[in-house]
């Protein structure tokens, strides 16, 4: 299952997946492009081991990794509760 965290400006959507077994939890980010439909990478946590990288450039790659590394905490958090959602109890 993936949940919802983060969307940034121009439309950019970070979701995370629930932790597995391993403790290991998946970050996808995806981002609109009018180009070649959706840019997209995964970074897994907690290695920030990053792969399938399509159509980000190595800057955007670093912003979004001081982005998820400010926030690994929470992502770490929610993928253990159900997400962000059933975490706070909205």
């Amino acid at each position: 299952m993936m949940y919802p965290f983060m969307t940034l400006n121009h439309g950019t959507e970070i979701v995370h997946s629930d932790m597995q077994s391993d403790g290991r939890v998946k970050v996808y980010i995806e981002k609109p492009d009018e180009k070649c439909c959706f840019r997209h990478a995964t970074c897994w946590l907690p290695e920030y081991e990053w792969e399938d990288i399509y159509e980000f450039a190595e800057k955007e790659i670093d912003r979004y990794q001081e982005i998820i590394r400010s926030t690994a905490h929470l992502i770490m958090e929610f993928s253990q509760e159900g997400g962000f959602e059933n975490a706070s109890g909205f």
